[in-house]
């Protein structure tokens, strides 16, 4: 399944490259909900939230209540959980959050998974040079996606895997990579970064695997 991204700053919809160059962005946001508007789910995320720059909650609300939406960025806290859920999202994205001192705070995501249950939680895997890397990929741990993966799946229906190595760059995403993964968990992959053909995204969906695409999108290569 395609899941188009729309990534906020400034009140904007943009795509940055490998998370800092900021190569697109438009303010026709009708436009793109209409043409957004007949997939099953589309991934909102507010980069300023998760850069700690302030925030596009009304812009979020919005977005929500026009389509069906699974939100992440900078949501650190049950209570930005709640805010999120409240505001109309399907689901919502942890990632950085997730990790205390250098380790997977299991016990943070259980405390998650008990108030909104695994259906509405969906767990972020941001993966550079192999290692997850968080804090707006500034900072890259020792742990890896699959052992980050096998300590979450408990609490979340789905794993967001994004390839940081990749990610805006148009070049493609390892399909190996991502094949790997989805064999080491039962919970719903979903991948990014940098997907820029149907023929992957069926590639990707044959495996059972969702793709995130954005920079394609923008950027006319693929046609939705």
């Amino acid at each position: 399944m395609l899941i188009p991204s729309i990534d906020l700053m400034g009140g904007k919809i943009v795509q940055l490259v490998q998370g800092e160059e900021n190569a697109l962005e438009f303010d026709n946001l009708a436009e793109w909900v209409e043409r957004f508007a007949r997939y099953p789910l589309v991934q909102l995320i507010d980069l300023d939230a998760a850069m700690g720059k302030g925030d596009n909650r009304a812009l979020i609300a919005e977005f929500c209540g026009k389509l069906p939406c699974q939100v992440g960025g900078g949501v650190r806290s049950a209570e930005n959980a709640r805010q999120v859920l409240k505001a109309g999202a399907k689901r919502v994205i942890l990632g950085s959050s997730l990790i205390k001192d250098g380790v997977v705070d299991s016990q943070f995501a259980s405390a998650l998974c008990d108030e909104f249950g695994v259906e509405r939680l969906v767990m972020a895997i941001d993966s550079r040079g192999g290692k997850v890397a968080i804090h707006g990929w500034k900072t890259v741990t020792s742990i890896t996606p699959v052992e980050m993966m096998h300590a979450l799946e408990p609490y979340c229906s789905a794993f967001l895997y994004t390839h940081i190595d990749t990610e805006g760059l148009l070049q493609g995403i390892p399909i190996n990579v991502v094949r790997d993964l989805s064999s080491q968990t039962s919970r719903r992959l979903i991948a990014a970064g940098g997907i820029r053909s149907q023929q992957e995204i069926d590639d990707l969906d044959a495996m059972g695997v969702d793709a995130v695409v954005g920079m394609a999108i923008y950027s006319g290569i693929l046609k939705v």
